[in-house]
């Protein structure tokens, strides 16, 4: 809303007079980032006091599944914790995003959409949580069922209306002396580090959408089990998808770094602008100890608004770097699943493997400032394939 109030006013009064800098969409990212950060600072204690008042505190698992250790011995006093804190991430990003983004990119209601249908259903598993006081909220059935359609409407909206132009591609075949025409570009996959490999999906694009959008989200969600852990390492790779998709609404950085151009994704770094304010403003309470815990709300909606950055920005499979915290923490759970049921053994002491190193004794705090760094080389590595190509 900000910003078309001083675009209309730049364009038909002030014209002349001063540049308007919320032109920029570094500048808009900025005042985002720094916006959504003070207004979680400010809404954190009033939303934690709500939720307090509501008795909406963090059940802890009391009991043994698939030959899981009990929680309780470890985060028994973790118990009562307010949760649903994904609610202020939400809210402290969203009026950021409507008051400095360009509300004529449908990109930028597609990633509300994204962040608000993962965060209902999130919520609503929470909801059943705290109402049922018992650890296991929503049905995986229907978590799944949720997590499906979303995928599939943001698989559709991208197959059949966005538009990228596959520089890389149209670049290298020119060298070889084809002539290549235009292409709507979601179809074909971006493989890293390759100069011209480009998988063709067709259709299978739908389902692939479903994939990354279910799989980031529920890996998002493993990996929020210790204070400040996952926040953490969100923040760090929205950042990492910031810098992408700069260079992707950018048709010169684009084709100078052989990148996919996405002619209206500078939207979205306003948008990831303010995510990341609004994750380092809910760190600021979620860090340990944690004085709220984002839930399900949180972690749902922060997995399905990266995923659908990274197909959106068509660094989709670059994800699995970047975000290799929380691949490595979801690999531990189905490892740990599929090894029990075939031998009853357990390949850890407790999955996902955070709780492992607090198992082996290692302290929370000592664990989550060790998987951020981690994070941060995966982040710079990932970053390395602007130029390795």
């Amino acid at each position: 809303m900000i910003y078309h109030l001083l675009d209309f006013l730049h364009r038909n009064q002030l014209a002349g007079i001063y540049v308007n800098p919320f032109q920029f969409t570094t500048f808009r990212a900025a005042i985002a980032l720094i916006f959504a950060l003070l207004l979680s600072l400010v809404m954190g204690p009033k939303i934690i006091a709500i939720l307090r008042a509501l008795k909406a505190g963090q059940p802890i698992r009391t009991v043994t599944i698939q030959g899981a250790p009990d929680l309780s011995q470890m985060h028994g006093k973790k118990a009562g914790t307010p949760t649903m804190g994904g609610v202020l991430i939400l809210l402290s990003m969203t009026i950021p995003v409507l008051a400095l983004c360009d509300l004529t990119n449908p990109l930028v209601w597609l990633m509300l959409l994204v962040a608000y249908g993962f965060g209902g259903i999130g919520f609503l598993d929470d909801y059943l949580k705290v109402t049922k006081r018992k650890w296991d909220g929503l049905s995986a059935r229907n978590k799944i069922l949720g997590q499906v359609l979303l995928g599939l409407f943001v698989g559709f909206y991208l197959y059949y209306f966005g538009h990228t132009d596959l520089l890389p591609v149209k670049y290298s075949y020119r060298e070889a002396g084809s002539v290549v025409g235009p292409w709507r570009g979601y179809e074909y996959l971006l493989v890293p580090f390759f100069k011209r490999v480009y998988p063709y999906l067709g259709a299978f694009f739908l389902l692939y959408a479903v994939v990354v959008l279910t799989a980031s989200s529920n890996a998002v969600n493993l990996t929020d089990g210790l204070d400040g852990l996952c926040i953490g390492i969100m923040t760090i790779v929205a950042m990492t998808y910031g810098i992408f998709t700069y260079v992707a609404c950018s048709e010169a950085l684009a084709m100078r770094l052989m990148f996919p151009h996405i002619p209206r994704a500078d939207e979205i770094v306003v948008f990831l602008g303010a995510l990341v304010g609004a994750c380092l403003g809910f760190l600021w309470y979620n860090c340990y100890p944690a004085q709220v815990f984002m839930g399900d709300t949180g972690s749902l909606s922060l997995g399905g608004m990266i995923g659908t950055v990274a197909l959106i920005t068509k660094q989709d499979i670059i994800l699995l770097v970047v975000g290799g915290i929380f691949v490595i923490e979801a690999l531990s759970v189905i490892i740990q699943v599929s090894v029990f049921k075939l031998t009853g053994r357990r390949v850890f002491l407790m999955s996902p493997i955070h709780h492992h190193y607090e198992r082996k004794g290692i302290p929370e705090s000592k664990i989550i400032i060790r998987f951020w760094i981690v994070a941060g080389l995966l982040a710079l590595l990932g970053l390395s394939t602007l130029k390795l190509r």
